[in-house]
């Protein structure tokens, strides 16, 4: 088993804190070892090299190794609807979404797509991801085959509508169900790939499907349950007609049993305080995704009262509502979205979002989101003098938080040298 190390600057957050600014790990002349997909050590560069003289070494000195990026919500059918001109959320679906999924009924055509999606994951140093497939079983199956050629940890699922949506877009409660149980035996669990039962949101799901979709989530307790929640206001009108008998939005999932640790919920900018109480008692998390809910004109995430009821957030790029693959692009947003409230998201708060938080809401901190002796080699080679103007901006002398905060701001693909998974280089730049 061959050995290798890299030189540069190591960052990371070695546990769950509450308090990122600072719990983190920095060591500027650093070094991470890794053999046969795992992390062995991180650590000064003179004792690593001394003690792994074996090793393959690998020279990044002068950027800085992170955990790979975990992207926490986003939908790899809309991929080539990025940037699409925006409108609000109900008639963006309608115009744009709705019929761009159409073309995933085509395995070869979802099979193509997939391919692009992961490889822009890659180049903007995301390793690991939370995904919405189309409705179509074969374009989840195309998704889980792509991610596993390159042992990418990948959670992602079949979405299921069987109302308000065109007729070639929609299931039945019965072929939902169906089809989720045979993509869960198919891939939940086998190698880094995992299955998350996925109702779009309550409109779309009668209350027969979401009956059957929660006797499945009992059925199989331990995958994922992903949906999207209280993101705009003409929305929650809606689910509030179409459930009147229900205790608001949150009520909806939690009385067809989707409420549960392993549940993520995309958005919950307009939350009700009982809600707030509700998801924080049911162990659920929630995806902040600023830069569609800026696009969209959805609302600002009131991270401050997630994070005072203690309810686990990761950051993610919600594409193709989302306008960029960057993770770091996606920080500088979300520290905007702060502002337009009156709080400030300090920078390293915002990396602990999507890395080692992340990896805490979806419960796979003992795999990813750090760089700890023993976790899966997933990491990502940032540059922070990619161009004249960031080396400019990025001196030498800058603290690590003044770095990332820039980052946030400058940066995109360009600022990411090379990508891991599993201790494999997945993206390298200019190559």
């Amino acid at each position: 088993m061959t050995t290798h190390l890299y030189l540069a600057s190591i960052l990371h957050f070695p546990q769950k804190t509450a308090q990122p600014k600072q719990d983190f790990s920095y060591i500027k002349d650093g070094a991470l070892v890794t053999q046969n997909g795992k992390i062995l050590a991180t650590g000064q560069a003179n004792d690593l090299l001394s003690q792994y003289p074996e090793a393959v070494s690998h020279d990044y000195r002068g950027q800085i190794i992170m955990p790979g990026f975990i992207d926490s919500h986003l939908h790899f059918p809309q991929t080539e609807m990025l940037a699409s001109f925006g409108e609000q959320l109900l008639d963006w679906l309608d115009n744009y979404t709705f019929p761009t999924e159409k073309k995933f009924a085509n395995p070869e055509y979802a099979a193509k797509i997939a391919d692009i999606f992961l490889r822009q994951l890659y180049r903007n140093g995301t390793t690991s991801a939370m995904v919405y497939s189309s409705v179509h079983q074969c374009a989840a199956d195309a998704l889980f085959n792509a991610a596993k050629q390159n042992k990418m940890l990948l959670i992602a699922g079949k979405v299921c509508m069987d109302r308000h949506c065109p007729s070639w877009l929609q299931d039945t409660p019965e072929s939902a169900q169906k089809e989720s149980a045979e993509l869960i035996e198919r891939w939940h669990g086998k190698d880094r790939l995992y299955y998350a039962i996925t109702p779009r949101f309550a409109p779309t799901s009668s209350h027969e499907q979401l009956h059957a979709l929660g006797e499945l989530a009992q059925q199989y307790p331990d995958v994922y349950i992903q949906s999207h929640l209280n993101e705009n206001l003409n929305e929650i009108d809606w689910v509030n007609s179409l459930y009147p008998e229900y205790n608001g939005y949150l009520d909806v999932y939690d009385k067809f049993n989707m409420l549960r640790p392993k549940a993520m919920f995309g958005h919950c900018i307009h939350m009700q305080e009982h809600e707030w109480q509700r998801m924080s008692d049911s162990g659920a998390s929630i995806a902040f995704c600023p830069t569609s809910n800026l696009f969209l004109g959805s609302g600002l995430f009131d991270l401050k009262t997630a994070e005072k009821y203690d309810i686990p957030v990761a950051l993610a790029t919600d594409v193709g509502a989302g306008t960029t693959f960057s993770m770091l692009r996606t920080l500088g947003e979300a520290y905007k979205v702060g502002q337009l409230r009156s709080e400030q998201l300090p920078p390293l708060h915002g990396l602990y979002l999507m890395t080692q938080g992340a990896a805490v809401a979806q419960g796979l901190e003992q795999s990813i989101g750090n760089l700890n002796a023993g976790t899966d080699a997933d990491f990502v080679i940032v540059d922070p003098h990619f161009d004249e103007l960031t080396s400019l901006r990025c001196e030498e002398q800058s603290e690590i938080q003044d770095i990332i905060f820039a980052l946030s701001m400058l940066a995109d693909d360009r600022a990411i040298t090379a990508t891991y998974i599993a201790g494999e280089p997945v993206y390298r730049a200019n190559t």
